[in-house]
């Protein structure tokens, strides 16, 4: 086994899935008795997600749905990004986003713990928005990948192009 082994470390979501679970959530915002006369409604406007509603307690729980219909479709909430429900006019709202990629002090964290904390043959790459990890042992990425799932990182991580 002359050349090294790699895999990429991504964080990607499927676009699709977080529109069919706004579209879900918008369908039981509109539909639930608890949401009616309140204001009550969640959009998609362009890359943010605006939630309104006439108070803050309602923002937040149309917030919550829009969560458990991403976790029921498979997505992490450590990709969403929601802010702190914040009044305009006479409607409370909280804007949120998608999280995509590793941005660079996150990259640079995983790439020490690596370091720090793997099989001393494994090396790790920054590379744009993902991570490269490298070493000439597969059971020793085995190891470095089993280290990452169980690590406290604020991405939902995926290991992909396993070579």
């Amino acid at each position: 086994m002359a050349s090294d082994s790699t895999f990429d470390v991504v964080s990607k979501v499927d676009k699709q899935e977080v529109s069919n679970a706004l579209n879900q959530a918008q369908k039981e915002v509109s539909q639930r008795y608890d949401f009616r006369g309140v204001g009550a409604e969640i959009d998609f406007s362009g890359e943010k997600i605006l939630i309104k509603a006439n108070s803050e307690e309602r923002a937040v729980a149309v917030l919550d749905v829009f969560q458990s219909k991403l976790v029921k479709r498979g997505i992490s909430l450590k990709s969403l990004e929601a802010g702190e429900p914040y009044a305009s006019g006479k409607e409370f709202r909280i804007e949120a986003s998608i999280k995509e990629g590793i941005a660079q002090d996150q990259a640079k964290r995983i790439s020490k713990l690596v370091r720090d904390e793997a099989p001393k043959s494994v090396k790790a790459t920054i590379q744009g928005d993902e991570l490269r990890v490298s070493s000439k042992s597969r059971d020793d990425l085995q190891e470095t990948i089993t280290l990452l799932k169980s690590a406290d990182v604020d991405v939902d991580l995926q290991f992909v192009n396993f070579r």
